[in-house]
């Protein structure tokens, strides 16, 4: 039977534009790393031949003063913003460390920044991961790697968010896990409908917070916490 809730461990606790992790334990108080590199199978010179294509097509000419230098920016520009592309999150899932604690992990406002892949505008805002651990727990870099690792590729907010819930459950062998992502479009607010203040709300919910009605209220309600 699971341990009653005992403690809570707000990293960051005035500074709620950070990831905020919650726990019973200050073992998981640790930064984020930035600044890392990861690989990606984008074509650099065959999205700057195809940017500057698509410049003539637009009735712009590409060897102008202002855009002679344009498609290789892009180019440079989609390599870090789909640095996922072709990436396995079990690079980070998969490092993990034996732990007695069953407990829920939660870490929220987690940023994020993707492509909607219907119009290849971005669509941005914040993650909320939880998971129930079985005998072993992860980095809480490794859950904001995760996140990144599906956000950085052309997405649909909808399968993000399970994406990164059937992660937690496969690498982490955990009993549950519940993803909430709060998002902005841009295909939304500027083109289309042009709904500037919309904003969409998603989840996923696995496991024992499928299951359990005490223990998904429990892990809601510590994502509802201002302090």
């Amino acid at each position: 039977m699971r341990r009653p809730y005992t403690k809570l461990n707000v990293l960051n606790e005035f500074n709620m534009k950070e990831p905020i992790m919650i726990a019973a334990t200050s073992r998981f108080n640790q930064t984020i790393p930035t600044g890392e590199q990861l690989s990606s199978p984008i074509n650099e010179r065959e999205v700057d031949r195809s940017v500057r294509n698509l410049l003539r097509a637009l009735g712009e000419d590409p060897d102008r003063a202002g855009l002679r230098d344009t498609p290789a920016r892009v180019a440079r520009m989609y390599t870090e913003l789909l640095a996922g592309v072709g990436e396995d999150p079990a690079e980070h899932l998969g490092r993990v460390f034996q732990a007695r604690y069953d407990e829920i992990v939660l870490v929220r406002d987690i940023d994020f920044y993707s492509l909607c892949e219907h119009h290849l505008l971005p669509f941005y805002g914040k993650a909320h991961v939880a998971y129930l651990p079985q005998d072993k727990v992860v980095g809480l870099s490794k859950l904001a790697r995760t996140v990144d690792t599906f956000a950085r590729r052309p997405q649909l907010q909808e399968q993000l968010t399970t994406q990164i819930a059937d992660a937690l459950m496969e690498h982490l062998d955990a009993r549950g896990a519940l993803v909430v992502i709060e998002a902005e479009h841009l295909c939304m607010k500027i083109r289309g409908v042009q709904k500037a203040n919309a904003s969409m709300v998603t989840s996923a919910v696995r496991g024992v917070f499928k299951d359990n009605t005490t223990t998904r209220a429990e892990a809601f309600a510590l994502l509802r916490r201002t302090s």
